[in-house]
Formats: structure tokens, sequence, C-alpha cells
């Protein structure tokens, strides 16, 4: 394994079977078995390409699970082979014929293959789980993990994220509660406190025709958030093992579950980010780039009602928003689909008279995520609560200028006057429903990005600190290395004391 202390690669003298729980089917299996790729947690390919890549030093024998959806196996040849992937799966593809070799069907609707990687084999399991409705805990879950724990035999599993039924069931079904190693994305007890996000109470109580035929009005939206928190705080209560990246979810994990061991992990990013570097000549001129705001913990409506103030100082001023547009109504069949945020946003964008000063991008994937990092001329996070956004590593990682509200763990990998501006945001704990906030967050909100543009020198020097520091904490071998050092001290009962 590649060693912490000397800086290479020593030889293993151990053999480990590990089962990852994953939240989707990561991009390197849905490419060899002809499926969509999903652009979320690309970054796990990489990381299971390492493991795959090095088995001779780590030691590792990987097997993957993921949900695929409940309708998943269409047909079912003899002896459980895998005759048909369904159409509906493969949204609107065509269907593609496996033999037995490729794949094949357990009890428990579980679909198994092995794939080769690396020159290395790798186990993959689907199983039927609707991650649409993840609020909803099917007990079926249970058995069909049961069904995977059995088959892969695993000496240590590892849950990437908590937010979803799937790891609370093989926190409960799975035996070595000491050898369950729960890894924390997001904490979705705290977002369900903080999802409002000062709205108005007008607007968190509305309910438009798309809210109400989809049974999901921003009540509902938030009551669901809370509780899939319920089951994530069992699921953390039963796990032996922890990582976690920030002093916020360390706090938050200790008081769920303070017998639990708790290792400070970094995340390895999309390998698009690594290479590339932000230069402020290319970039277009006072541009912002949201990487989401289709929900309002996201707080895009905070930045609506910055904006006016920031166009007073840079008349030129574009915000940029990536994901899901919410605010598409140039047609009756889309007006009938806005939800009631995007029927707020469309009343901030309308009053404060931006419509040519929002533009909505749609979903992008890794490159032309990458691409418009680069040709803005800001990242901005406006969240009202995050763990450790992704999106703000990044930017980091790219060097470019990062201005984000102080929330959650954010402050526990970017300092402020160092690496960019944080600004006060949502206050955790807080009323946080009085216009007065929400009109506190939008002038700090402003003002820290107008001061970040008013001097380009120390702008420059925020970029370098942002970038170095980023390159440290999702440096790939390091965060890879600390991985294989977590697996080894739970197999061998050797604790260790969190980092902050």
């Amino acid at each position: 394994m590649y060693c912490l202390c000397c800086s290479r690669y020593c030889e293993v003298k151990w053999n480990m079977k590990v089962l990852w729980l994953c939240n989707i089917m990561l991009p390197m299996i849905a490419g060899q078995l002809h499926m969509e790729t999903s652009n979320k947690e690309g970054w796990l390919s990489g990381l299971a390409d390492a493991v795959l890549e090095r088995r001779r030093e780590n030691g590792i024998a990987l097997s993957v699970a993921f949900p695929v959806g409940k309708n998943f196996p269409a047909m079912v040849g003899k002896n459980g082979a895998m005759r048909r992937i369904s159409p509906a799966v493969k949204n609107g593809s065509s269907s593609e014929h496996f033999g037995k070799e490729n794949g094949e069907f357990l009890e428990g609707g579980v679909f198994k293959a092995v794939l080769s990687v690396r020159e290395n084999n790798i186990v993959c399991y689907g199983f039927p789980e609707d991650v649409s409705h993840a609020e909803r805990y099917d007990e079926a879950l249970e058995e069909s993990l049961k069904r995977i724990v059995e088959d892969a035999s695993p000496d240590l599993v590892h849950c990437f994220g908590t937010e979803y039924p799937h790891t609370l069931a093989m926190c409960r079904i799975f035996p070595r509660k000491d050898r369950i190693l729960a890894g924390l994305q997001g904490l979705c007890t705290l977002y369900a406190e903080a999802y409002y996000a000062n709205l108005p109470e007008h607007v968190i109580h509305s309910v438009t025709f798309r809210d109400y035929l989809k049974q999901d009005s921003l009540v509902q939206q938030q009551e669901k958030f809370a509780r899939r928190g319920e089951m994530e705080r069992e699921a953390i209560g039963l796990a032996g093992n922890v990582t976690g990246r920030t002093r916020w979810d360390r706090a938050f994990t200790q008081k769920w579950n303070s017998g639990a061991q708790y290792f400070h992990m970094n995340e390895t990013l999309r390998k698009e980010f690594y290479g590339p570097v932000w230069e402020a000549g290319k970039c277009i001129p006072h541009s912002i780039f949201v990487s989401q705001g289709d929900y309002p913990l996201k707080g895009l409506h905070y930045v609506l009602e910055a904006l006016p103030t920031m166009i007073d100082r840079y008349p030129d001023v574009k915000v940029y928003v990536a994901g899901n547009s919410i605010v598409r109504c140039s047609t009756v069949k889309e007006r009938l689909k806005l939800s009631a945020y995007g029927k707020y946003l469309l009343r901030l964008i309308e009053r404060n008279e931006l419509e040519d000063r929002v533009t909505f991008l749609g979903k992008l994937n890794a490159e032309q995520m990458r691409d418009r990092y680069l040709v803005s001329h800001m990242y901005l996070c406006p969240s009202a609560s995050e763990n450790s956004p992704n999106s703000l590593g990044e930017a980091m990682l790219l060097g470019m200028p990062c201005v984000s509200a102080d929330v959650g763990g954010i402050s526990s990998l970017f300092t402020g006057r160092k690496d960019g501006i944080l600004y006060e945001g949502f206050r955790e704990g807080g009323e946080g429903a009085s216009q007065e906030d929400a009109d506190r967050i939008a002038d700090s909100l402003a003002a820290a990005v107008n001061e970040m543009w008013e001097n380009p020198g120390r702008m420059q020097e925020y970029c370098k600190n942002a970038r170095k520091r980023a390159l440290a904490t999702h440096d790939r071998d390091r965060n890879y290395a600390r991985m294989i050092e977590i697996y080894e001290m739970i197999c061998n009962g050797v604790g260790q004391e969190a980092e902050d």
C-alpha cells in the first residue's frame, strides 16, 4: 500500500474483501453495461480505478453495490441469466442483450455482474430501490442487501453517504457494526432545519398545480428531508466507524453516536478539474457562476435579492446558474410545471428587472462545468447549509475567485480572507424566517462580491492560496492512501482520534 509516512508503496501483507455501497451506478460500471451514465459522483470511478490498479499493494478484492430502480429486471432467462435490460431503465435507449457471462439475477431482485477493469475484476451488484422517494424506507431493501452480503462476504462495508434508505438497511443487516464505515456527505437533519432559507411565509405555504399533482410542495419537501434525517441519524447511530471532513460533521457525529470512531478523510474530485488553471484575462468580466439553484437550501433567492446592489457597483454583472432550470414559463405546459419556489424566483427576477442578468444553463457534465468555471469571474456558494460542497472544492482547485456563505462545515476547507471571502449567511438554530434576516444575508453577499472585484491584486492572492489548499485537500494519492489506511485500522481493530 501507499505509506503516508515514507511516501512510497509498500508490499501489502493481508487480503481484504471490501464492499462499497454507493448511491448511484458508478460511471465506470454504467459504461461497461451500456447504461446511461450519471454526472453525479464521478469521482468514485477514479477512486475505484486506483483501488483496482494498485491491487498488488492494497490487497483489496472490491465489490460495489448500488440502486438500479424498481423495474430494472425486465426479463430473466434460465438459471437467473439476464436476457434484457428494460428500455424504461435505459431512458429510451434500445434494449441490450446479455448472456450469462455478463450478468445474472440473484434472489431479491439483485443483479450481479463481474467486470474487468484495469486487468482486475470488480464485482457489481444492482439492487431495486426507488431513489426518487428517498424519504421512504422499504424493508425489502434489507433482504436484497442480505443477499449481496451473503454473496460478497465482505470483511468491511464502506457506505458512501448516509442520506438514502439503503445505508440504514445495510447498517441494520450487516452483523459486524465495527466493520461498517459510513462516509458522511450531506447531513439531511441539518439541511431540513435550514431548508426554507428565509423564504417569506406566504411562499413557504403556497402550492402550485405542479406541487399539488406531485405532492411536492415546499412544506412536503422539507418534511422529506426531515424523514431522511431520521433514517440518517439511525444509520450513523448503528455504524461503528464514520468518515467526515469538517468540524461541523464531526460535532454532530459525536452527538448522534459518541461510540463511533471518527476518521478524517478528504474527498477526491472529478478528474476533469485537475490540471486547468483559471486566468483572469480569459473570463467574462463580472460574471458569477452558481452551481445549483433548484431548491431553497441552495440560496439562489439570496443572489437575486443581492444583484441590484452589485449592479450599482458593476453595471455589467451577470449570473449563470447550472442544474435544473425551474423558471421556464414560455409555454402553457411550462407554466403549469412551475413549482412554488420557481414562481418566487421568477417574481424576484421580474421585480428587480433581472431578465437579462440571470442565465439558467441546465444540466452540465463535468467538462461543461469545468469550462463554465474557467470563463466565470467568480464562483459563488450562497447556500443556507452545506457540509463540504464539491463545487467549492472544484472552483478552488481551478484557482478562481471564490465567495461563499459561512455556513455548516465550509470554514473547515475554505478560510476567509485567505482563500477567498466568507460572508455571514443563514444562522443555524435561529428563527431564520424574518425579512430582516433575509435582507442581512443579501447585503452581506453583495458586499462580499463587490469587495472581491475591488482589489484585483488581493483577488489573485486569494486564487493562489485557494488552489494551493485545494491541491492538498483533494490530492488523489493521499486521499486514496488515507482510505486504505482507515480500512486497515478498522480491520485490525485500531482506533484513531479525528483530525480537524
